[in-house]
This record gives C-alpha cells, sequence and structure tokens, in this order.
C-alpha cells in the first residue's frame, strides 16, 4: 500500500509528502518501490515537457534517490542528465538521504563530485554530504568548481570574499586544488574581479595572516606559470603572484625559474619575468652564466619589446663590468638573426661599443664573426670593418624561389553506383558541405538513380534526411511551399520533390516563372545555379531525367566536348527530352579551345540530327570562350570594374543565363543582397569555367568590403578562382588586391594562397597586382599594415622573387606621395613595414637595380622604421652581387 501511495505522491508532484513517506519505509519496503519509479521515469521520459510532467520530477528525483540503496546507483539517479532540469533542492536530497550510513554518504558524495562539470550537480548537496559522512573533501574539477562558484555567490550575505574564505574548513585544500586543474581555472576565473573584494587580495591577504602557507602559495603559481596554458589563466596566476609580493629573497630562490619563463612563457608573463630578472642582475645576484642563458633563449623571441629590454639590460650590465664582455657579447650577437633589422642594429651597436674588452677571448670573437653573417646586408658591411677584412662570409645569400606545386584538376568520379551510397553522399554534404565535385556528383547520382529505382533510393535516403526539419508531418505544406519557393537550398529541393514534400505546383512555378532573389551582381550566377536546381526537382517529379548532361568532367566545372557528345547520343537514344537549364549549363562549361577535340566533337554532334546537337555544333565551332569588355570605375575610394555586352550568352539561352552576358554596372544593382550563404558561392566558378574573370568581376564588391568595411568570409572564393580555367585578367588581380587587405585573418590567408597557386601556374601579371595595390594604398581602400602581414606570409612560404616582384610596382607609387609633401600622410602610413618585407625579399632574391623615389626616402633625416627600411633596401639593390 505505501508504494501505490508513494508513487501517487510522486506522480502529483507533492514533494513533502513524498518525503514524509519514505521516512517511514523500511530499506526493503524502499527497495519495493524503486521498479514502480522506474517506470514511472520512463513514461515521463516521452511526454511533453509540459507543466504536469515538470511538477513530478523534483518528487520523482527525491524518491528515486532514496530508493536506491546502492551508493552507484543513488548517484547515477540523482546526477541523471533527464533530471537535470527540474530537480529536488539539495536541502530536500540531504533529508531523504541523511539517515544512511557514513560510509554510504561518502560513496556518493565522491561520486557525485567525479561527475563532469557539465553534469551541474549542486555544490550544496555534495558539500553536505561531505559534511554528513565526514570524509575528506573532494578535490575533483567538478567539486572544486562548484566551491569557487559557491564563495563566489555569497556576496548577498553582506560579507567579503576573505571573510567567507576564513569560515571554510577546507580552504587549503581547495585553493591548492585550484592550481592543478586546468579546467577550474577557465571556469571560474572570470569570478576573481577587480578592487579591494577580489579573490586577489582575498588570497593574498589570507597568505600574510598565515591560513594559506606563502611558500606553497608562492611555488604554485610559478609552477603553474611555467606550465603554461590558456592566456587567461596565465594572467589570473601572474596577477596572483604579483599580488603576494615577493621578497627579494623569494625571487633570488627563483632565478632559475625566472630564466625559463622569460625564454618561453607566454609574453605578459615573460615580461614580468624579465623586469624581476633584471631587478636582480643590476643587484649583482645572479651569475653571468644565467644572464647568457637567459639572453639566448629571449632573443629569440618574436616580442620586440622583450627583445629590446634585454638589449638595454645587457648594455647596463656591460658599462657597470666591461669584463662581462666575453661572456656576454657572445649572447649579444645571436640578435644578429633576428628578423627584425633594427634589433640587428642595437645589437651590433652593443657589440661596436664593447668589442675593445674582447682582447684575449679568441673564442667570442670566432662566435660573433660566426653569427654575424646571419646580419643584413648594411649592418654585415659594418661587421666586416669591425671584424676584420676576411673574416665574415659577405657574399650576398640567393634564395631558391619555393612556391607550391601547380594543383591538380582531378577528374570526377563516375557517379555512386547504388542508391545507398547516393544517400551516405547526400547525407554528408547536408552535414558539412562539400566542393563542386563532390555536389555535382551526387547531384547526378540522385537523378540517376531517381530515374532506375525510386523505391530503393527513396528507402536509403530516409535516414540520411530524418533530421530535415520539413520531412515531419506535422510541418505545413505551406510552410515547405513558401521555404522552396525562394531558394532551392542546394540538394534540399530535390529531396524534397522525392520524398513528395514540395508540390509540384511549386516547382513548375519556380521553373516558368524564375523566383527572382534580389537585384545584386551576385544574381545572375545564382539564378543560373538555382535554375538548374528547380529544373532537375520538377523533372523527378513529371519526367524523371535518366542523367545529367552538365556534369562536369573535371573539378574545375569544364566538361569534355566529346563526353557531351556521347550523352546526347545516349539521350537520342533513349529518347529523352534535354532539360533546357541543363543543357544551356552543359554549353556554358564545354571546353571549345585547345586541340582539335572540340572541332572532331561539333562534327559527330551535328550527325546526331538533333535540335541539341545542331546547337552543341554550332556552339563548338564559334570562337570563344570570350570575355566582355571591361572598363575601370570608382565608387568612393573603391576601383571597381565595369563588365559590357556578350552576345553569345543572349538569344538562344533560356531567360535565367542570358543575364551573364548584359552590362554590368558599378552603379546599379546596389540593393540588398540575399547571397548571404557563403558555401553557396563555390559553386559560381564551375558555372562560367573558363571566364573566371566573369565570376571575379560579380565579387570584387565583396573583396573590396572585406578590406574596406572590414566584413568577413568573403575571400574563400580566391582559392577556387586562382584554380579556375581562363584568363586571370584585371578582375582577379583587383580581387586578389583587396582580399590582401582583408581584416580577417583568414580571408588574407586565402588571398595569399590565390596570389601564390597564380605564381605557380605562371599567371600572375606582378606588375599589374603591384600597380593596383600602390593605387588602393594611396587611396584608402588597402590598410599597408594589413598588406606587409599578408605579403610577409607570402614571402615566408619561399616566395621572395615573387613578392618583390609585386612590391616593387607598388613601393614607388607611395614613395611618390612621400616624395611630394614631406609626410607622405595617410596613404603612406605603414610604409616602413612594406619596406621591410621588400628589404627582405630583395635581400633572399638577390634583386638588383634602381626604384624610383627610394634614394630621396633613405636620404631622410632620422632614424624612424621608414628610413631605416629604405636605407636597408637601397643597400640591398645596390650591392655588388656575389662572385
Amino acid at each position: 500500500m505505501s508504494r501505490e501511495a508513494l508513487v501517487t505522491a510522486v506522480r502529483a508532484g507533492q514533494t513533502i509528502e513524498v518525503t514524509g513517506l519514505l521516512d517511514g519505509m523500511t530499506d526493503a519496503e524502499r527497495r519495493a518501490c524503486l521498479p514502480a519509479l522506474k517506470e514511472l521515469r520512463k513514461e515521463l521520459r516521452g511526454a511533453p515537457w509540459s507543466a504536469p510532467s515538470r511538477k513530478a520530477y523534483p518528487a520523482l528525483h527525491a524518491a528515486g534517490a532514496a530508493c536506491h540503496t546502492g551508493a552507484a546507483g543513488a548517484a547515477t539517479w540523482i546526477a541523471a542528465a533527464d533530471m537535470r532540469w527540474s530537480q529536488a533542492s539539495p536541502g530536500v536530497l540531504l533529508h531523504v538521504l541523511g539517515d544512511r550510513e557514513p560510509e554510504w554518504l561518502s560513496g556518493v558524495a565522491h561520486r557525485l563530485a567525479q561527475r563532469p562539470v557539465t553534469s551541474r550537480v549542486p555544490y550544496a548537496l555534495t558539500a553536505g554530504l561531505v559534511r554528513l559522512s565526514g570524509c575528506e573533501t573532494p578535490t575533483t574539477d567538478a567539486h572544486v568548481t562548484g566551491w569557487f562558484e559557491h564563495i563566489g555567490s555569497a556576496w548577498h550575505q553582506g560579507d567579503t570574499v576573505v571573510e567567507r574564505l576564513r569560515r571554510e574548513p577546507h580552504l587549503p585544500v581547495m585553493v591548492a586544488a585550484l592550481f592543478e586543474s586546468l579546467e577550474v581555472t577557465g571556469r571560474v576565473g572570470w569570478l576573481f574581479g577587480d578592487g579591494p573584494d577580489s579573490w586577489y587580495s582575498a588570497l593574498a591577504r589570507l597568505t600574510r595572516e598565515g591560513a594559506l602557507d606563502r611558500k606553497v602559495m608562492v611555488d604554485a603559481c610559478v609552477a603553474r606559470l611555467l606550465r603554461g596554458g590558456a592566456a587567461a589563466d596565465q594572467r589570473l596566476f601572474l596577477r596572483l603572484l604579483t599580488c603576494l609580493d615577493l621578497t627579494r629573497d623569494e625571487e633570488r630562490e627563483r632565478s632559475a625559474d625566472w630564466t625559463a619563463l622569460a625564454c618561453d612563457a607566454a609574453s605578459p608573463v615573460a615580461w614580468h619575468a624579465q623586469s624581476v630578472l633584471a631587478s636582480l642582475v643590476l643587484d649583482g645576484e645572479p651569475a653571468l652564466r644565467l644572464l647568457a642563458e637567459m639572453t639566448s633563449g629571449v632573443l629569440f623571441r618574436p616580442e620586440k619589446k622583450l627583445v629590446r629590454a634585454q638589449l638595454i639590460l645587457l648594455g647596463k650590465v656591460l658599462k657597470r663590468d666591461p669584463s662581462s664582455a666575453p661572456d656576454l657579447l657572445p649572447a649579444v650577437a645571436q640578435a644578429f638573426g633576428h628578423q627584425d633589422t633594427e634589433v640587428q642594429e642595437r645589437a651590433l651597436k652593443l657589440v661596436e661599443r664593447h668589442f675593445a674588452r674582447l682582447d684575449g677571448a679568441d673564442g667570442a670573437r670566432e662566435r660573433i664573426a660566426e653569427l654575424a653573417a646571419e646580419l643584413s646586408p648594411g649592418p654585415r658591411a659594418r661587421a666586416e670593418r669591425l671584424l676584420g677584412a676576411g673574416v665574415v662570409d659577405s657574399a650576398p645569400v640567393v634564395h631558391a624561389e619555393v612556391l607550391p606545386p601547380v594543383p591538380e584538376r582531378p577528374r570526377l568520379a563516375p557517379a555512386p553506383g547504388s542508391a545507398v551510397e547516393v544517400a551516405e553522399e547526400v547525407g554528408a554534404l547536408l552535414a558539412s558541405g562539400g566542393d563542386v565535385a563532390t555536389f555535382e556528383r551526387a547531384l547526378d547520382g540522385l537523378v540517376r538513380h531517381a530515374h532506375d529505382d525510386r523505391e530503393a533510393l527513396l528507402e536509403a535516403l530516409r535516414p540520411a534526411v530524418a533530421r530535415r526539419w520539413w520531412v515531419d508531418a506535422d510541418v505545413s505544406d505551406t510552410q515547405v511551399d513558401r521555404y522552396f519557393r525562394e531558394s532551392p537550398h542546394g540538394l534540399e529541393v530535390l529531396l524534397a520533390a522525392l520524398l513528395g514534400r514540395v508540390r509540384t505546383a511549386t516547382l513548375h512555378a519556380a521553373v516558368q516563372q524564375r523566383p527572382d532573389r534580389g537585384d545584386c551582381p551576385h544574381r545572375a550566377l545564382s539564378r543560373v545555379f538555382d535554375a538548374r536546381l528547380w529544373e532537375v526537382a520538377h523533372r523527378i517529379r513529371t519526367d524523371p531525367l535518366p542523367f545529367l548532361l552538365a556534369t562536369p568532367s573535371w573539378s574545375t566545372g569544364l566538361l569534355e566536348p566529346d563526353e557531351l557528345v556521347a550523352r546526347l547520343a545516349e539521350y537520342r537514344r533513349l529518347d529523352a527530352r534535354a532539360g533546357a537549364a541543363d543543357f544551356a549549363q552543359a554549353l556554358l562549361r564545354v571546353r571549345r579551345d585547345g586541340d582539335g577535340a572540340p572541332a572532331a566533337a561539333a562534327a559527330r554532334a551535328r550527325a546526331l540530327g538533333t535540335p541539341e546537337g545542331y546547337r552543341l555544333a554550332q556552339w563548338l565551332t564559334a570562337q570563344g570562350p570570350r570575355l566582355p569588355l571591361s572598363r575601370r570605375r570608382t565608387a568612393g575610394a573603391r576601383i571597381l570594374l565595369e563588365m559590357g555586352e556578350l552576345d553569345e550568352i543572349q538569344g538562344q539561352f533560356p531567360p535565367e543565363f542570358r543575364r551573364l552576358g548584359r552590362p554590368q554596372s558599378v552603379f546599379k544593382n546596389r540593393t540588398y543582397c540575399p547571397h548571404w550563404d557563403r558555401a553557396e558561392r563555390q559553386h559560381w566558378s564551375a558555372v562560367l569555367p573558363g571566364r573566371r574573370e566573369m565570376v571575379a568581376a560579380r565579387v570584387l564588391g565583396d573583396l573590396a568590403s572585406a578590406a574596406v568595411d572590414d566584413s568577413r568570409k568573403e575571400a574563400a572564393i580566391l582559392p577556387l578562382l586562382a584554380e579556375a580555367d581562363g584568363e586571370a585578367g584585371e578582375a582577379l588581380h583587383l580581387c586578389v588586391a583587396y582580399g590582401l587587405a582583408a581584416r580577417d585573418p583568414e580571408d588574407r590567408l586565402c588571398a595569399v594562397d590565390a596570389l601564390l597557386v597564380l605564381a605557380a601556374r605562371g599567371q600572375l601579371d606582378a606588375e599589374r597586382l603591384g600597380a593596383d595595390l600602390g593605387q588602393l594604398v594611396r587611396r584608402g581602400c588597402v590598410k599597408p599594415l594589413r598588406l606587409a602581414e599578408s605579403i610577409r606570409t607570402a614571402a615566408a612560404t619561399g616566395a621572395y622573387a615573387t613578392v618583390w616582384s609585386v612590391l616593387r610596382d607598388a613601393l614607388p607609387i607611395l614613395l611618390a606621395d612621400l616624395a611630394t609633401d614631406g609626410t607622405g600622410g595617410s596613404a603612406t602610413r605603414g610604409l616602413g613595414d612594406l619596406l621591410e618585407v621588400a628589404a627582405d625579399c630583395a635581400e633572399r632574391s638577390g634583386a638588383r637595380g634602381d626604384l624610383a623615389h627610394l634614394a630621396r626616402a633613405a636620404g631622410r633625416r632620422g632614424s624612424s622604421r621608414l628610413v631605416t627600411q629604405a636605407r636597408r633596401l637601397r643597400i640591398a639593390l645596390t650591392q655588388e652581387a656575389a662572385a
């Protein structure tokens, strides 16, 4: 009887009555109730998340925990995911479990503490179980995280963090656990805050009072910094270490740790360690050996601030103790190989100032001479005068040009041979997308199997599309039709047509009325891509195609003429009617240049005697592929391109294709662009294979926005255009120029990839790209610092000659502005960084010759970055070639 009463009370959500019933039960009676509670839990899992089910869960949570007589079972029930969002309060759970043995309660507490943090087991529950059982407090990530959040969230009690911590019996254990766990730090770091009532101040104060062991705290902070980790974690422990306010003796004891941190830690930590060591060095504390070891590590760091500070420190030590020169100057000379020539100059000046102290120290002299070979040409000549003729190898080292391998064009594999294979490829595309080849192969497979064995294909596809929202029977036909009326959404419209989830009338209207997705520069490309998908979906429902004519032969979208003729011949044999959009896309993709294959294919196409055969023969024998005329126009500060009319993509093409051949104006098509899905854009280059300039002209505005308006994810199409077929002309080079100055680092990397691929294929017009970059920097569209970072990345791959060939035509434009007004204004802000990359590339590639306006820039007064790098570049361009 008690079992039925308990289940009834649980179902009604009467938690108080449930606890009363449980208090009067023996262990055997509780065990007898457990099967009924499990059945109720199973029932509630399948019930709608409504008020009755939510009301029952807290009572069920408490009853199930109490009726488990094993610690493991009780812990599993308490931490179950389905109970997480509507569970009994910790007080109720502690009440119903409080009559158990301490050993049992300890087992539950430790099992709950071992759960992941995401289980969100209340800290009050585990802490209460620890208190009732008298066991050791757990130090797992979940329990320690809960402890910190519990202390931090008790602000409403009116006391301070330090007062709350003083009352904690397990304070040393929990604080020690903070230093051990990476996950805890990441989750509770935000609690530490600022001000006098922060965790930093509280822990430092408790350390001073003796509640926390000072040596343990300091050692733990230093050890955690040595361990490394996320930047936020490093900042937390660095600030805590700073608040502990180490004494000079404590700093001296850890000299080796400071050296390791200065060499390898994150920048803020390294800077702190360097400053501590500097104060010790100036007090005469560490040995010269330790200072030299630290210098060797710090001078190889990329942070110029740290390197310069180290050189300043060494200068002070050498000035105070000249006898240290034999030990320290070889360490200073390691900066000769630093990528920043200003650092090289500082190091060389320091060596020059104290070189006389090396008399008799032949080993130090030899080491400096060996390292001097890594200096740039200008400083290297000075080092040769210092060390003596012939001691330094002054011959410039010319690096061989390294470019990426030319990308191979893979042929498309045949369509999947079975319905199951088609479903697998479709599922992968729906889940994570795919490239042009994967998409076209899956599309052709869907068409073929829908024609040959529709039922087998449907059976295979159901698991792949089960998570599409429009598959749900509760979704109305009107909603589905509206969704596909606006866009085919890739392969989804074909799948919906196969499954009968989109009406034939909707597909027919899409094919006949050609839905318009906005009047923007991308409209012509997107309409062609969409029109073919709508047409195929409509034909699947009304007159299935045996296969597609426009499936490309190559991954770039090109279609071999022989393959297209063979497909048309098979269409004639099957008496199949070609789709207008599919055939039009096949014409745009078929290869018309190269060997005699197009002419021979034209003859075979004409012999077919079909309208499509005659049309293909006419297309193959026409001159092509041609590009429309283009001219530059400016829109504000931007340089854009207008395209003229292309007659051949007009009359005999379907209406949605004709827009590709119509004039494209900079001052029209400026309305809202609905083509926000960047994944769709990768297919646009396959709409017009062999005419990538026409595609580049239509995305040029997007690339300009990436540089000027700081938009993101615009340049992913650039590597595809670089690998595509056709002329690499004005539009593509302007796209690359804008991409090199995009705000998003990923966009800049895409532009660098495109630049290198064009260079590897011999299609990069460096003079054109350099001139474009110069003009765009002058107009303020391209930020020099972003450009410098991009081309430095390109040069770092080994393409020094390529990058120099681009900068050779960009720099004169910017240097001319400098020569005209004496300052250069905003157009040349960051010019020093560009000159630095240019000088590095000229030195490594062996470039020689004159550069307009460089002499005037190099002859300016001062030692600014611009002037220093201009002098370095001039020396590199005018030095004698190696014999």
